[in-house]
This record gives C-alpha cells, structure tokens and sequence, in this order.
C-alpha cells in the first residue's frame, strides 16, 4: 500500500446558498477544488478513490444543501469526501466567482482540511 495526493480541480456546481437576503433566490455558481490524501492499494481503479464518484459526490453538497457560508459549504463537502474508504485526508476549497463583484473583487473562496493538520 502507498499514500497519494488526488487533485480534482474546477468542479462546477450550482447552488443556492448565501448569507444576504435574496442570495438564496436563484442558483449560484460555485467551483470546488480537492486535495485528497488516498491510500493506493493496487494499479486499479478500485486500489483508490474512484476520482468520477469523489467529485460527483462534492458536486451534490453544492446542489442539494443550503449554506449561508461557504466555510461550511467547505466543511460539507470534506466530510463527504472523508466517507470514501480510501480517502484520509481532504482539503478542500469553494470558490463563490461572482460574490463580490460590487466590491472589485474577482471572487471569495474558502478552505477547509479535515481531519484537521
């Protein structure tokens, strides 16, 4: 057995969550980013996380949940990525593109690593 880092990265989802009034209204853009730490048994895709159900389940936090933040929207989607068997460690980053445009700002993300360093 060996240890690996599985990057999936841009994985698009849209989803209504938000803190201010009416963010909730109309579907959102969000993309996520992991950084898994997996347990690679054999040169097979069942000696590891299965990258199309890792990212298909990330894909669903965003568009079934409901968040006010994108810090727990982050938590969400680690603990999710945690219940794969081979999944030890996850890192992961939401990134809201256009939640501050009026503020000059190209986007907001945020990061969560669970268990926690």
């Amino acid at each position: 057995m060996s240890q690996a880092r599985l990057f999936l990265t841009g994985i698009h989802a849209s989803g209504r969550h938000g803190a201010r009034s009416g963010e909730k209204d109309e579907p959102q853009a969000f993309v996520v980013d992991l950084d898994l730490d997996v347990e690679v048994g054999e040169d097979a895709i069942g000696g590891t996380a299965d990258y199309r159900h890792v990212s298909e389940r990330a894909r669903a936090v965003v568009e079934e949940g409901s968040f006010d933040l994108i810090e727990s929207m982050a938590e969400s989607i680690a603990r999710a990525c945690l219940s794969f068997d081979r999944v030890h460690r996850a890192r992961v980053v939401v990134h809201k593109p256009n939640a501050a445009v009026r503020l000059g700002i190209d986007g907001v993300a945020a990061a969560v690593t669970l268990p926690e360093d």
